[in-house]
């Protein structure tokens, strides 16, 4: 049975005192410094064995407190040995409750690396069963980890899967492993600015086509994915193949076919009305179908970059003024009002045919669209204004004092054949690719596009582009 530390240092003052006091009794009076001698001597031996003892009973504790963090099981069952047949088990009874409590908290520290562990296992294990390539790296752009679908993109890889001389190493830096100058250039984005960095990739892999999406962890370091567009790439450029080839093919037949009908209704005096009406259907729509596949080529041609810009710098007031007098016909022909706003004669730095095919767009739209609630005319009114924020650029704004446009629609209005009024759009001959094509090219060159509407206030659609930084001067 286990005593009190306090009840065993009281048994060994005891029994020293019991000696010295039979030690002074059997010696003469004479002799005390022999007396002296013994109790400084008992006293020196109990306080060794007492520290001794004291040891011996810590070293247990000591060991288990140490090995919480590397063996916690055992400290918690008690079972801890250190090779010599010792335990856990205090040599005390003083010390069960610090026992105790060392016992418990290597319980909660087990249990905190298990679920740790086993959360670790169900990441990776989610990780590894992703379709897409993930990479974690240090911030100094040391490997961390990987997924198994990294491990086979690399080269050195087998076709198995297991990892070969030229595989993800962790510890390695990423450019011993990843040559590819976009990823690098991704990841090293997301370590340096903090920010979420998106790239794409056509060298990683030969003829392999890559998303790469890069971003920062919060205790340091980055995480890259890779995703493989190869078989999507593939699909929209053949869709592009097919619309281009289509519409081309459509083109010679609908020139025929307005031109047999034009010829009809100028030179056939014979023909009856009802004749007539259906020749001029059949023209209308013609016409409509013809403007349609110019409209799929061009978007086809962007979509494709084959369409090459060549932007230099250019003044804004000349590109709304010559816009405005290449869209002269149509404004005699609708009956419509078309002004020019405040302008600027700061230069920007865009294609002039891109520009003026996005103004064209725009304008037409405004005289189709924008007549006023009683339906008498179209006021169309052109600017072009220097803005600072938040870069150097000019703001190009077509505004219309038509019906406007629900707010629902104003977020899908630049997408393809969208149409806020179907019927309507149709009546006027619109294709539903306007909006999509000048969004494209605005944004091919470094701009942006949006649209501002109230129902029965108009509407503004509103594009800017960089200023130049070296302009021209006459």
């Amino acid at each position: 049975m286990k005593r009190s530390f306090f009840v065993t240092v009281f048994l060994r003052l005891t029994l020293a005192m019991a000696f010295v006091a039979g030690t002074r009794a059997l010696l003469p009076q004479k002799d005390w410094y022999i007396t002296v001698l013994a109790v400084i001597g008992w006293a020196a031996l109990a306080a060794v064995w007492t520290t001794y003892s004291v040891r011996q009973a810590i070293s247990p504790l000591e060991r288990a407190a140490g090995a919480i963090a590397d063996r916690p099981d055992e400290v918690a069952e008690g079972t801890l040995s250190d090779g010599e047949g010792g335990d856990f088990e205090p040599g005390y009874r003083d010390f069960e409750r610090l026992s105790k409590a060392l016992a418990g908290a290597a319980a909660q520290v087990d249990q905190s690396l298990e679920q740790s562990k086993e959360s670790r296992r169900e990441l990776e294990a989610l990780l590894d069963s992703m379709q897409d390539a993930v990479i974690a790296v240090d911030a100094a752009g040391r490997i961390q980890w990987s997924n198994q679908k990294m491990q086979r993109l690399m080269p050195g890889a087998s076709s198995r899967g297991t990892l070969g001389s030229g595989s993800v190493r962790v510890g390695h830096a990423l450019v011993q492993t990843i040559r590819d100058p976009e990823v690098l250039a991704c990841v090293r984005s997301a370590l340096d600015s903090r920010t979420v960095c998106e790239r794409k990739s056509t060298t990683l892999l030969p003829g392999k086509t890559f998303e790469i999406n890069a971003s920062p962890m919060p205790g340091g370091g980055a995480v890259a994915v890779l995703h493989d567009v190869t078989r999507i790439e593939q699909v929209e450029r053949t869709q592009r193949d097919f619309v281009a080839n289509v519409s081309h093919e459509l083109r010679t037949p609908l020139t025929s076919i307005t031109g047999y009908v034009e010829t009809l209704l100028d030179h056939e005096e014979s023909l009856t009305p009802v004749a007539r009406e259906f020749l001029s259907t059949i023209l209308k729509n013609a016409t409509r179908m013809n403007r349609l596949t110019e409209d799929l080529l061009v978007m086809a041609r962007i979509e494709s970059t084959e369409q090459k810009l060549q932007p230099s710098p250019i003044p804004a007031d000349s590109l709304v003024r010559e816009a405005i007098e290449a869209m002269s016909g149509l404004v005699q022909d609708s009956e419509a009002v078309l002004e020019i706003g405040e302008v600027t004669s700061r230069q920007v730095f865009a294609d002039h045919d891109a520009v003026m095919q996005v103004l064209s767009n725009l304008i037409e739209n405004g005289i189709k669209y924008g007549r006023t609630r009683s339906n008498e005319f179209s006021r169309v009114v052109v600017s072009a204004n220097e803005i600072s924020e938040p870069y150097e650029m000019v703001e190009f704004r077509v505004r219309d004092f038509g019906q406007g446009i629900a707010f629902e629609h104003l977020g899908r209005i630049f997408e393809r054949f969208y149409r806020v009024d179907k019927a309507r759009s149709r009546e006027s001959g619109g294709t539903g690719l306007g909006l999509a094509i000048a969004r494209h090219m605005v944004e091919a060159q470094g701009g942006t596009i949006r649209a501002e509407s109230e129902l029965h206030r108009g509407s503004t659609f509103i594009f800017s582009l960089p200023v130049a930084q070296y302009p021209v001067t006459n």
